[in-house]
């Protein structure tokens, strides 16, 4: 442990660092940016919260005493109105979400194609470009589907890309210097999504609420058994929020080349 009193940390790097039960008193955070962070059964009191952008998983916040994941989720439901498909609870309802999400793509990588391919190499406000957030889905799928539910215990091609906090782990692709182009990219994907749609059309009732068999080999996820039903939800939630973000960073590309 450390303490650090009437310290001056401005311009602090903290990566890969524990602060499991710190206490923080009097501490100045403003313009800190927090990155794959985990902040569960965090307690704030006396807190500004004012002018602050934040993005993650949010269940029972309590914020002045009203829970505000509900409040969120509701706005999020009204905005994007076929968000709600996304937790489907049947064989049928996952075919009609997996139908959304092709659909979706489809229009997200005609509206990539009209800018210059440069541009999907071009990171906006240090987020990842259009073609990491691609070869990212090749990694989830490659994770959750082809490892987690089809026991292929090294399922990864070398241009997936993990999250940015397992960088380095033995036996996972990562290569952020390559640049491959989007048709490379695309093909990927289109075998990637394929296996979705083969393992959502097979589905039963009884497969879907079964578990899958370990993957004793070391990797992601852990080599243990996870439901089906989760991993099917994940791989929709990552598909989902990604193209979100991929729209939300063409705006900023195109109104670079308007």
């Amino acid at each position: 442990m450390a303490d650090f009193v009437d310290a001056d940390l401005r311009g602090s790097h903290f990566e890969r660092v524990d602060l499991g039960g710190a206490q923080l008193r009097n501490v100045d955070l403003s313009d800190a940016q927090l990155r794959a962070v985990d902040l569960s059964r965090v307690v704030m009191r006396g807190v500004d919260l004012v002018d602050v952008d934040i993005h993650g998983e949010i269940q029972n916040v309590m914020i002045n005493g009203v829970d505000v994941g509900p409040l969120i989720e509701a706005e999020l439901n009204g905005r994007y109105p076929l968000r709600s498909k996304m937790r489907p609870t049947d064989p049928a309802s996952f075919g009609e979400a997996w139908d959304i999400i092709e659909r979706l793509w489809g229009d997200t990588v005609k509206r990539a194609r009209r800018i210059d391919p440069e541009l999907h190499h071009e990171s906006v406000n240090d987020e990842w470009t259009f073609i990491e957030t691609l070869r990212h889905l090749v990694f989830a799928t490659d994770a959750w589907i082809r490892r987690a539910i089809l026991g292929d215990p090294s399922p990864w091609d070398p241009l997936g890309l993990p999250m940015d906090e397992m960088a380095g782990t033995p036996g996972l692709p990562g290569d952020r210097t390559a640049r491959p182009s989007v048709d490379v990219v695309l093909e990927l994907r289109r075998g990637r999504m394929a296996t979705v749609r083969q393992v959502i059309d097979g589905l039963t009732v009884a497969s879907l609420n079964a578990d899958t068999k370990p993957v004793q080999e070391s990797g992601w996820p852990p080599p243990r058994s996870f439901a089906v039903r989760e991993c099917l939800l994940i791989i929709l939630n990552e598909e989902w929020e990604h193209r979100l973000y991929a729209e939300r960073d063409l705006d900023a590309l195109e109104s670079l080349t308007a």
